[in-house]
């Protein structure tokens, strides 16, 4: 709703005294426990909605630390075996020539790794403390985080493409090593960390060059 005026404010729920949905978006009175439409239980904020993304995020951010350790492609042959981190492999690619495949992987499994904890970390703390970064944005920046989940578990799906396709007995074999399952805990417990994250928090904490609930 907006208020006439030089500047547009935008009223929330909260200020008229309504609620909605989360799973069908239908908008009911203050205080409704269930919704009439589709029977979820209807709450204006998860009350834990920090605990369980901080909770999830330490154990994803664990997870991921042997996954950088560990070896994540076992490579034997008749004459040798070779085990390979995920940056190992990925320099490994690029002294064969690789560059482009080289890039994806750091970029899949490393740069994007990261910025989804740097940004869900992020996000759980400016719900808490004013920001300089605008509601908009940080609700775009939520949305980025939960689009990229789906395509996180690329790297698992790889080594499992690999391992399926590369077996000649003894003389060759993939195997997927120690690391691949830690990387994939880690994916999960990230996803279910952004998952649990209230949005609609973002909302709630303007910032100092904001007034409230106001856009400048």
């Amino acid at each position: 709703m907006e208020v006439a005026g030089q500047n547009a404010s935008i009223i929330s729920a909260r200020d008229i005294d309504v609620v909605a949905c989360t799973r069908c978006t239908q908008v009911w009175p203050a205080g409704t426990r269930v919704c009439g439409r589709c029977g979820s239980r209807i709450v204006a904020r998860e009350e834990k909605s920090l605990q369980r993304v901080w909770a999830l995020w330490l154990v994803g951010l664990m997870c991921y630390v042997p996954a950088n350790m560990y070896p994540m492609l076992q490579t034997r042959t008749l004459l040798s075996m070779q085990e390979d981190t995920i940056v190992g492999g990925a320099v490994e690619l690029i002294h064969h020539g690789a560059v482009g495949i080289a890039l994806i992987i750091l970029i899949a499994s490393v740069v994007i790794p990261l910025a989804k904890f740097m940004a869900i970390g992020f996000l759980a703390i400016s719900v808490t403390r004013p920001s300089s970064v605008s509601n908009h944005h940080r609700q775009i920046l939520y949305e980025v985080v939960e689009y990229i989940g789906r395509w996180s578990m690329i790297d698992i799906f790889v080594v499992a493409i690999m391992s399926s396709l590369v077996q000649l007995n003894t003389l060759a074999a993939v195997n997927p090593g120690r690391a691949s399952l830690f990387f994939a805990l880690s994916v999960i417990f990230t996803m279910l960390s952004a998952q649990s994250f209230d949005s609609r928090m973002i909302w709630d904490v303007q910032t100092e060059h904001e007034g409230a609930f106001s856009d400048e």
